[in-house]
């Protein structure tokens, strides 16, 4: 494994990835994020850092993506053992107790994405810890 540090976000919306990468950058410059569309996306490009020898130190998802959403991609990650032991946060304008419920469940923080940047770049702190070794 190399020492670069990447956060894959599956996120179908570029802006908020966008976003989120200022506000890590704000947070600390050190990480790379890489992105993906949709859950099926997401997965690829685990399989494709994993040939390259480099996991993510933690995998951002939205909930609400074509194709494969958060909550289908979370069960993919967690089904495969070389994904199974990456931290995952979910990070989704959701507020459906349903979500929230079964991610409570898998012991999975859920953040709700803030409206501020001030508060944005809290968040990335946050997430960040998930990182630390």
């Amino acid at each position: 494994m190399t020492t670069e540090r990447i956060i894959l976000c599956a996120d179908d919306d570029e802006d908020d990835i966008d976003m989120l990468q200022e506000a890590i950058n704000a947070a600390d410059g050190t990480y790379r994020i890489v992105q993906a569309g949709n859950g099926i996306d997401a997965l690829k490009q685990l399989d494709g850092l994993k040939q390259q020898g480099t996991l993510p130190c933690l995998v951002v998802l939205d909930i609400n993506m074509p194709k494969m959403d958060g909550r289908q991609t979370f069960v993919s990650i967690r089904n495969n053992p070389d994904f199974a032991n990456i931290p995952v946060v979910i990070l989704s304008t959701s507020s459906s107790p349903l979500d929230k419920t079964f991610f409570a469940k898998k012991d999975v923080e859920y953040i709700t994405k803030p409206i501020n940047y001030d508060y944005l770049v809290q968040v990335a702190q946050k997430l960040l810890t998930y990182c630390k070794d």
